[in-house]
Formats: C-alpha cells, structure tokens, sequence
C-alpha cells in the first residue's frame, strides 16, 4: 500500500518536473533566437524549410504529396476521394 502511494507520489513529481523543465527550455530558445542576428534569424527558418522539404519528399507516399502539393491541390484531393 504505502509502495503504491509512493509510486504515485513520485510520477506526480515526475510529471510535475518534466513540465517546469520543458518550460524552462522553451525559455532558453526564446531567449537565444531573440539573440539572433536577421542573417542567422534567415538561416535558421532556410534550413528548417529545407529539411522539411526533404523528409518530406523521402518519407510521404505519393498521394499525400499530390494533396498537400501547391499545384492543383484541390484537384488531388478530389482524385483521392473519389468513389
């Protein structure tokens, strides 16, 4: 019994520390992109788009590229829904 409550106890802490620590990291990152210069601020959104794109094109199957594809996007998403 007391195991139990000490079990839960200590997740609840768990949880509890997980919380302020992600707070405190996404703190951090605001902090240093604030920082940044507007060279380093471009840099980092370029390369962000451009991994994007690639693990997009490596990993989502062809149809899922037609409908979030800028070109004709609502032609594809009708195609793929069609009966």
């Amino acid at each position: 019994m007391i195991v139990l409550i000490t079990f839960k106890i200590t997740i609840m802490l768990q949880r509890k520390t997980g919380g302020l620590l992600l707070a405190g990291l996404a703190a951090y990152a605001y902090y240093k992109y604030n920082k940044m210069s507007p060279q380093e601020k471009e840099d980092l959104v370029g390369n962000l788009k451009e991994k994007g794109r690639k693990l997009a094109d490596q990993y989502l199957p062809a149809n899922l590229k037609n409908l979030f594809g800028k070109e004709n996007s609502s032609t594809a998403y009708a195609e793929s829904n069609a009966f």
